[in-house]
């Protein structure tokens, strides 16, 4: 049957059934071992992305749990993506527990890629060790264990005997750390996250467990290109170096752009302080002969640099690309012999909830209760899948809330606190029940 059409009432229209919370409480308590268990054994399968590694046997093993705890599980290929290679599948998965309505489900979604494991290990990154308190790996904050919390929500809501009104539906999805494409990007795009079938999304990513985050800064991948014309080292006048050229650019980014940047502030409650400004970044650059190989005197015809620009959602897509080309256009007079060009690279529109969203009251409200503390609301630096339900799904009610320390994403001996998985499984459970 199709999902009602009036999505979420009011956090206030739905009574939980007393007992209930208490109920799912101690479930949650119950399964700590189980929880920590599935987190670490998600840690021990080297998911890395770039390539791709073990997404079907991660897929697999996270069906298998969602099968377990009753849900009706879908393994689902990104089919037409091109990253969906035979060496790399992409396989995506989802199970889906009924509710007593024909709402519109929430939606719990996390990926399970993880970035490569770098130097500076002390630990086994793909050990899953379990030592004071904190589960170890690379993935276990980001975000193996909110996965984990996310599976086990929906379980001790089932375990406890408690009705839910919304069907609930847990997704494992691919390639979140190079753009999430053949991930939610894929399910959005066919139709599993959608705003005629998902009421609300939770992402379990790790924002700490007294945060809720609302949204992330927009981004503005770009590459300039510098051309000039080669000739012999030895006589470069009768060339036009195209590094020389770039750094007319590379000086106006400097001395010009970032500090404009510098002195605009969104309003969205973006973390750390330094990121409520807007930015730019130098990512790397590309000009000349290849300084490792054999030496060749020419004049350097060619230099790109790829630059990361995250701008505010107060400034908009269009006026960032528009300050951008004027920028380059003054370059070019600097230097009218070199002929520069720009080519985007990725583009991501900043992204908010809304304010009144029942899901980010239904969470704090949840957070307060389990922590005893007072949530706070944030934005993200940088993006993650949200961007994906809000655009392409047409999912406005979209947030991340999940264990671990945004700090530790990435690290060496990356590692997510046990406690913090335990009471993200609680808070997610109880704004399920509050939806």
């Amino acid at each position: 049957m199709p999902p009602d059409k009036n999505h979420f009432p009011s956090l206030y229209d739905y009574a939980v059934p007393p007992g209930a919370i208490e109920r799912v409480l101690i479930e949650a308590d119950r399964a700590r071992d189980e929880i920590v268990d599935f987190a670490s054994r998600l840690v021990r399968i080297p998911t890395v992305n770039p390539p791709g590694a073990d997404y079907e046997t991660c897929a697999g093993v996270i069906g298998d749990q969602l099968r377990a705890h009753g849900a009706e599980v879908q393994l689902l290929p990104a089919i037409g993506r091109v990253e969906h290679t035979s060496e790399h599948p992409r396989i995506n998965v989802i199970g889906r527990h009924e509710g007593s309505t024909r709402a519109p489900a929430i939606h719990l979604n996390g990926h399970f890629d993880v970035v490569p494991v770098g130097l500076g290990w002390t630990r086994d990154p793909f050990g899953g060790e379990v030592v004071d308190g904190r589960l170890y790996g690379r993935g276990s904050c980001d975000m193996k264990a909110g996965l984990a919390a996310a599976v086990f929500a929906a379980a001790a809501i089932r375990r406890a005997g408690v009705a839910h009104r919304a069907p609930i539906e847990i997704s494992g999805t691919v390639d979140e750390e190079s753009g999430g494409f053949a991930g939610v990007g894929w399910l959005a795009e066919h139709r599993w996250i959608s705003r005629e079938r998902t009421g609300a999304v939770i992402i379990p990513e790790p924002f700490g467990v007294d945060r809720v985050c609302v949204g992330h800064r927009g981004v503005y991948w770009f590459e300039v290109i510098a051309e000039g014309r080669i000739a012999h080292g030895s006589m470069p006048y009768l060339g036009v170096n195209a590094v020389e050229g770039m750094s007319h650019l590379l000086d106006l980014v400097r001395d010009e752009l970032g500090p404009a940047l510098h002195q605009r502030v969104t309003a969205m409650p973006v973390v750390p302080e330094g990121s409520r400004h807007a930015t730019i970044n130098i990512n790397g650059i590309d000009g000349g002969q290849a300084v490792d190989d054999v030496p060749s005197p020419c004049v350097a015809d060619r230099c790109r640099v790829v630059f990361d620009r995250r701008f505010l959602i107060e400034e908009g897509l269009e006026t960032t690309r528009a300050e951008i080309a004027a920028l380059v256009q003054k370059a070019q007079s600097r230097m009218p012999a070199v002929t520069f060009s720009i080519e985007d690279r990725l583009i991501f529109e900043p992204t908010r909830a809304p304010d009144d969203a029942p899901l980010i009251g239904a969470l704090t409200s949840a957070i307060e209760q389990v922590t005893g503390r007072k949530a706070s609301l944030v934005a993200s630096p940088g993006t993650y899948d949200q961007k994906h339900v809000a655009r392409i799904a047409g999912v406005p009610h979209c947030v991340a809330y999940g264990p671990g320390d945004l700090a530790m994403a990435h690290q060496p001996d990356e590692y997510c606190s046990v406690d913090d998985i335990i009471t993200a499984t609680k808070v997610i459970a109880l704004a399920i029940l509050k939806l």
